[in-house]
């Protein structure tokens, strides 16, 4: 035993004393300037420590994704056998190999590394600034958002070994630039609730009192769209809210809230907590903070009558470099089978597409498709703004939003009205990173996919967006005047962060009755909401669309839109489309 740690001693004497020959290094990531909004300010600090998170290349993502669509379309004979995290983790894992080579690489320059993944294909490394720029043959520099007086460490290009090109997806943060999330919706104070007026349209039936033209609460949206009161019955059902930006739900104002607007439930109901990155939800008021996260709570527990409902309050301890959004789906990926939420509802977008480079949201969206394949429906809002995504483009560059761009999330947009129209602030707009998914590029025996939707628009706006890509939202629903109560007062709200909770809320009904019935929980919802069955039970929202700022934009149309997308949810209908 003596004899061979002696051997092994003079082994790393003798490798010490010759210097291991320089690596080739090719050009991994690289952008010509910053995003929008930044300006260099810089050279970075030699002794900053950097966070710098690795990702693997998985060994079989499209495995994975042919198994998301077999158990989330309701033509497949697989449809709702969900795959474990066991079963998952089997199709993301890293090989043998890449794990083999990059840990031998970071080795040679004494890095340590840890993995953040449940199935290992995420590291992290700490190192300084000035290691790290000779590791990735780079200069990071201070860049500076303008509009927030924000800085960040990132670099115009890195590099890493030609051996490992095929191993390694990208280091993180590098190229891809995250200005502050979005969601703040706007409130309007109501000193005094005054009588409606009188409404400019006619409603759609008499079950819909014509005071919802004009303010909506749970109400209006239980009378608009036929969603029942009867309280569910699965504890095991629960609905994720995410909350990020120091958002927090107030309890006060859920118990006003539902005092005033759901008299026929228990105004101690409420909501628990999960936090994240150093997540908390202090009651104190403060700032705006609060006003997204009292309505998306309000609104979930308020139309979701009796579904568990979890506030996800996600920090800014992180290290993700994506505030806090692939953490959060890593944590929930991560729970164990059977307790993480079986739909998750996020009013947070990032502004432009392009501010993050392919690599990073591609395993972005890769995440959600594996939280997709363990059976949670994962909801987003499409964001505000216009045909532009938000106010982080002008109104003609029709860039897209994110997480809204990818394929296995639900995109929602927003109407008005009880005769539905598009909001005109609803985002929509087609993705320049992923193409039309199968549900959308096929028509399936039905009008209204993306190829339609084109047909009919023509050389509008021609040039302008990728007529191949992802179309989003997927779906709409109510996202003007939402009557919420925040810091005690009463007031309303407008943005698809009012209609996503709401879809969300009618989701998670619909999954309460298909678990009481013994069936699986909806999951994956686009293979579902795009067949013949789910398209029928959807309101066709066919007039609007989302100028941004008036100049060119898209339109509503029949069938699906890139600002309504298919409809809104007509919850009868939905719940005969999904077998019950």
């Amino acid at each position: 035993m003596v004899f061979a740690a002696a051997f092994v001693a003079s082994l790393l004497l003798i490798a010490a004393a010759k210097p291991m020959e320089p690596r080739t290094m090719a050009v991994h990531e690289a952008r010509a300037e910053p995003a929008r909004g930044f300006v260099l300010s810089g050279p970075a600090p030699a002794a900053t420590e950097l966070k710098l998170r690795i990702a693997l290349r998985p060994n079989n993502i499209a495995g994975l994704e042919t198994a998301l669509y077999a158990v989330s379309d309701p033509a497949s004979a697989l449809y709702g056998q969900h795959l474990t995290a066991a079963e998952v983790a089997e199709f993301v894992k890293p090989t043998e190999e890449t794990l083999s080579v990059v840990s031998e690489w970071l080795s040679e320059n004494d890095i340590t590394s840890t993995s953040v993944t449940p199935a290992g294909d995420m590291l992290q490394i700490v190192i300084p600034v000035d290691k790290a720029n000779e590791l990735l043959s780079t200069e990071f520099s201070v860049f500076t958002h303008v509009e927030s007086d924000t800085t960040s460490i990132r670099t115009l290009a890195y590099s890493i070994p030609a051996a490992l090109q095929g191993h390694i997806d990208f280091f993180h943060p590098t190229t891809s630039f995250t200005r502050p999330l979005v969601s703040h919706p706007k409130f309007t104070a109501v000193k005094k609730r005054e009588a409606a007026p009188v409404a400019d349209v006619a409603p759609v039936s008499a079950a819909v009192p014509a005071s919802c033209n004009s303010i909506i609460t749970p109400a209006c949206l239980q009378a608009i769209y036929n969603i029942p009161t009867t309280p569910a019955t699965e504890t095991s059902n629960i609905l994720g809210v995410s909350g990020f930006i120091l958002q927090w739900a107030n309890e006060a104002d859920l118990k006003e809230f539902l005092t005033d607007f759901r008299t026929d439930i228990s105004s101690s109901t409420t909501f628990t907590l999960q936090t994240l990155d150093g997540g908390e939800n202090v009651q104190t008021p403060r700032a705006d903070a609060g006003i997204e996260a009292d309505l998306d709570t309000q609104y979930t527990i308020g139309i979701a009558t009796g579904v568990p409902v979890t506030f996800i309050s996600v920090g800014e301890d992180g290290s993700d470099g994506l505030d806090g959004f692939m953490d959060q789906i890593t944590t929930l990926i991560g729970e164990a089978d059977g307790t993480r939420p079986n739909v998750l509802t996020t009013s947070y977008s990032f502004q432009a597409e392009d501010d993050l480079s392919f690599a990073v949201t591609n395993t972005l969206c890769n995440a959600y498709l594996q939280l997709g394949a363990l059976g949670t429906s994962i909801l987003f809002s499409s964001g505000d703004g216009g045909v532009s995504g938000g106010q982080a483009a002008s109104c003609t560059d029709f860039v897209p939003t994110i997480p809204s761009d990818c394929p296995f999330v639900t995109s929602v947009g927003a109407t008005s009205g009880i005769n539905e129209t598009a909001a005109d602030f609803s985002s929509g707009g087609f993705s320049n990173y992923f193409a039309a998914p199968s549900y959308q590029a096929s028509t399936r025996g039905v009008s209204g996919d993306t190829a339609a939707y084109l047909a009919t628009l023509g050389t509008t706006n021609a040039g302008l967006f990728n007529r191949t890509g992802r179309g989003f939202p997927d779906v709409s629903a109510q996202g003007v005047n939402f009557e919420i109560v925040w810091d005690s007062e009463t007031g309303t709200v407008d943005g698809t962060s009012c209609s996503t909770p709401t879809f969300a809320a009618i989701i998670a009904l619909l999954n309460d009755e298909l678990i009481a019935a013994g069936k699986s929980p909806l999951g994956f919802l686009n293979p579902f909401l795009y067949s013949p069955a789910g398209r029928a039970a959807l309101n066709d929202v066919t007039t609007g669309d989302n100028p941004g700022c008036g100049t060119n934009g898209f339109p509503a149309a029949v069938g699906w839109d890139p600002v309504t997308g298919l409809g809104t949810p007509n919850y009868a209908l939905l719940r005969t489309a999904v077998g019950l």
